[in-house]
This record gives structure tokens, C-alpha cells and sequence, in this order.
């Protein structure tokens, strides 16, 4: 991989990132799961390469994740589509006026984005939702290129959990931006300014998606909302346009 390309865009970005075998680890098991298949979409065909990000390019919000579901991304070739937690996360950002539809199972779906986009630190499905921290160092190549090609618009970020939290404060200092120090620590509904030149970005946590957070009530869809719906005003998206 060349360290040093700079992509004039984020269609460039992704055509690249789908063709990526960094992490020998993360490319078995992708492929695997494509292969083997979960006994409910036994007669679908699995995308099981890097997922890139979804939402359009000038996204004044963004909202980083962990790294696609083996069943849900990995199976349909679109960041949180085709699971409960993006089910989850969708229902909520459609009452928050984010979306077009409350429901994200397929590419051709007509699902639609209102001034924001979602990545991830990880662009593949790793076992167990766990990357590791050389997976994790080596994808933040696109996450890095993914940012700087959004930093002329987005002007706020939710990070969904402290795995997101802590790689969008890494990756946006080493794209020049000032984090406060001591690191601020993540907290659901925490958040943060950053700043670069005359520009300012927030920062934004929010528990995860996961189903381990939304079965408990840890949590709720309102929740969810209301964080949405503070970044989304810091942004200054006109929610339901």
C-alpha cells in the first residue's frame, strides 16, 4: 500500500478500499463467512471484502463506527445494513430527519442520507467484533484519507463507542487538528472541540449500537436521538430537509 497517495475524491477512496488485504487475519475470516454463510441468507451472495463509507461527500456529520457486522455489512457491502444494530441505528437517525427511510437492508434499497455519512476505523469484519491494535493502525489509512477528504465540510462527529472515540481523536490530530489535552474521555453524550486554523469541529460520543447496549436498555432509541439531533444542530444540517 502507498503510504503517500493522495485521492482526488471519495468515489477514488472507496474504489481502492474495497480492493484492500492488509490484515491477512481480517481477510480469512471475511472470506469465510462469505463462503459458509449464515443459514438464514444461505441463497444470498455475501460481499465479504472492505465496506466503505456510506453518505455523501460534502457531510457536514459524521458518525464513526466500529468496524462492519460479519452478517450485516459484510453480507450486503454497506456499513450497518442488514442487522438489528443497524436497524437500531437507522430507526433513529430517520426520527432525527437524517434519513430517507427507517430501514437499511440492501444497496438498492433507496436508502437516502441527509448531510451525513458513516465509517469506521476498520473497513472489514473482524472475529468477534474485536480488530486488534495493528488492524485498527493499519486500516486508519483510510480513515485518515476518508477525513481529510471530508474536512472542508464536516463540522461535527458522533463516535459510537470508545473504540470510535479514541481513533477519530487520533486520526483528526494527525490531520492537524488541535485535541484538548489531557484527551477528553469518552461518555455517552460527551463532547468536545477541535480546532484548525478558523475552523471548529465537535466531537461527539454515544454508546455503540450493538445489541449487547440496545437489548440491556443501555441504550434507548431516544437516547440515540437526542445525540443525533445536538450534533446535527453543531453541524448545522436543517433536520427533516
Amino acid at each position: 500500500m502507498d503510504t503517500r497517495r493522495r485521492f482526488r475524491d471519495l468515489a477514488e477512496l472507496d474504489a481502492h478500499l474495497i480492493d484492500c488485504r492488509a490484515c491477512p487475519r481480517l481477510v480469512e475470516w471475511r472470506e469465510q463467512v462469505a463462503r459458509e454463510k449464515r443459514r438464514a441468507f444461505s441463497d444470498q451472495e455475501y460481499w465479504g471484502r472492505p465496506v466503505p463509507g456510506l453518505g455523501p461527500a460534502d457531510a457536514r456529520l459524521l458518525i464513526v463506527g466500529l468496524a462492519p457486522a460479519a452478517h450485516g455489512g459484510n453480507r450486503t457491502g454497506r456499513m450497518f445494513t442488514g442487522d438489528q444494530s443497524g436497524d437500531f441505528l437507522f430507526s433513529a437517525m430517520y426520527l432525527a430527519g437524517l434519513v430517507s427511510q427507517p430501514h437499511s437492508a440492501a444497496m438498492d434499497d433507496g436508502l437516502e442520507l441527509f448531510g451525513t455519512r458513516i465509517t469506521a476505523p476498520v473497513h472489514c469484519a473482524p472475529p468477534q467484533n474485536k480488530p486488534t491494535v495493528e488492524e485498527r493502525d493499519r486500516c486508519s489509512y483510510w480513515l485518515h484519507g476518508e477525513l481529510e477528504l471530508l474536512s472542508p465540510t464536516v463540522r461535527s462527529v458522533i463516535t459510537l463507542g470508545v473504540f470510535g472515540w479514541q481513533s477519530a481523536l487520533r486520526t483528526f490530530g494527525a490531520l492537524g487538528w488541535t485535541v484538548p489535552r489531557p484527551a477528553p474521555k469518552f461518555g455517552h453524550g460527551a463532547s468536545t472541540i477541535l480546532t484548525r486554523g478558523d475552523a471548529t469541529l465537535e466531537v461527539f460520543g454515544c454508546y455503540h449500537v450493538s445489541q449487547h447496549n440496545t437489548f440491556t436498555g443501555r441504550l434507548t432509541v431516544d437516547m440515540l436521538v437526542e445525540v443525533l439531533q445536538r450534533a446535527a444542530k453543531s453541524a448545522g444540517i436543517a433536520l427533516g430537509q
